[in-house]
């Protein structure tokens, strides 16, 4: 177990060392025991590698903002170790990871299973949102809800000491850390990257989940060349631990049967093959589509004098400050006469200012805040109240901001902007019950 560097991850290992590494991922808001009831049966032909992830389960409180920069602390950990390839099965955050590390590092992946994955996890703003609630009233409204997520109803008035030891783990997680993993979950997309997985892969769901449900685990199997799918009934979306059993005679099973060698005998080489496109049944008439089709990426096209075009870059940062919800309908409503003006604010605004290095987003939201006041534009103040917020100040930091506008830009104006932040905030950190 290492509980040092920030640049490892705190770790386990069961089973006997001279067996092959299997690696199990955890979920956001739970710890390596999540894995107790598939060890032993599991060690009897693997070595067992669990970790935590940052802040989780006591391990040291060093946020990772993304899902490759976890990726990248994992790999260090293992390098460490001397273990170079391994099977790797991971549930729903340990599954973006599973799928990260068959893309980025395939010559490390000799099988990977998914299990309560996706290739996106919902939407950014649904987790920013999370993050809005955590920063603002901690991690008990979330644990307190954790059940109702992870687990069939049946299971969790069953097994009431199951559901408080689910309580008990997130409401131990480190706040930052939490957050830190739902912005990386937030910007985790690889919906147009899955047909390059080139290792053998099990995605298995719980009939039940309500979360990465079946529809998500056919859209993982639909684009991963050797995919195969396993629905387990009657659970939910933590389906290791409503059903031990079933996930661990699955994994016993595809980890057994679909190993990919490590290299080619006749050159050393690592050999990853390229595997044949995968003909998808149509669904029937009544059913909806088992996968989304996204839109090509087209890389940004330099403007005049060799320099970037700040629009891509703008409609990302402002789709990460206001929300996809805030800008597709800003975007939707614009017409030809003012298509142009969204356009001009996205390239402009976001693209040149908003995405200049010189501030982080954090003071930027209180230089727009204190302008906006001063300008007494309202409506805009809600929309950027709830930016603030998505960037990391806390309902008291922007009391403090409007405090002091109302030092230098009025008593009125400020009057009318703490009666719109009061609303929004409100809106914005109530948890749903």
């Amino acid at each position: 177990m290492i509980e040092g560097k920030n640049e490892t991850l705190q770790y386990r290992f069961d089973g006997p060392e001279h067996l092959p590494a299997l690696i199990l991922g955890p979920s956001l808001g739970t710890t390596w025991h999540m894995w107790d009831r598939q060890l032993p049966e599991l060690t009897k032909q693997w070595r067992v590698f669990r970790f935590d992830l940052p802040g989780h389960g006591g391990a040291p409180a060093y946020p990772a903002g993304s899902v490759s920069e976890l990726v990248g602390r994992l790999l260090v950990t293992l390098d460490e170790l001397g273990v170079q390839r391994f099977g790797y099965a991971g549930c729903a955050f340990g599954g973006a990871i599973g799928i990260e590390l068959a893309l980025r590092h395939p010559e490390r992946v000799a099988s990977l299973a998914l299990i309560a994955a996706s290739p996106r996890f919902g939407s950014a703003d649904e987790f920013r949102q999370r993050g809005v609630i955590v920063r603002t009233n901690g991690l008990d409204p979330i644990a307190r809800t954790s059940p109702e997520r992870w687990f069939t109803g049946g299971f969790a008035a069953a097994q009431p000491a199951i559901t408080e030891w689910a309580v008990q783990m997130v409401r131990t997680t480190d706040p930052g850390c939490y957050i830190a993993s739902c912005e990386a979950l937030a910007a985790f997309d690889v919906r147009t990257e899955l047909g390059s997985i080139g290792v053998p892969t099990l995605v298995l769901v719980g009939s039940d989940d309500q979360v990465t449900g079946p529809a998500e685990a056919r859209t993982l199997v639909a684009g991963i060349p050797d995919a195969r799918l396993a629905v387990v009934p009657g659970a939910s979306h933590l389906v290791p631990v409503e059903q031990p059993g079933a996930v661990t005679d699955l994994l016993i099973r595809h980890f057994s049967t679909a190993w990919q060698p490590a290299f080619d005998s006749t050159t050393g080489q690592i050999a990853i093959p390229v595997m044949p496109p995968k003909l998808v049944p149509a669904a029937p008439p009544q059913s909806s589509p088992i996968a989304e089709i996204a839109p090509a990426v087209v890389p940004p096209q330099p403007a005049a004098g060799g320099r970037a075009d700040p629009y891509d870059a703008g409609i990302k940062v402002r789709r990460e400050v206001l929300g996809d919800a805030h800008v597709d309908r800003a975007l939707s409503q614009a017409d030809e006469f003012s298509g142009d003006f969204q356009e001009f604010v996205t390239r402009y605004a976001w693209g040149e200012i908003w995405d200049r290095p010189g501030l982080d987003r954090r003071s930027r939201s209180c230089v727009t805040l204190t302008a906006l006041v001063a300008g007494g534009h309202l409506d805009e103040l809600a929309f950027h109240t709830r930016a603030a917020l998505r960037n990391g100040l806390t309902p008291a930091e922007i009391k403090e901001v409007l405090l002091q506008a109302a030092v230098y830009c009025g008593v009125p104006a400020a009057n009318s902007a703490f009666r719109v932040a009061q609303k929004v905030i409100r809106e914005e950190t109530t948890p749903e019950e």
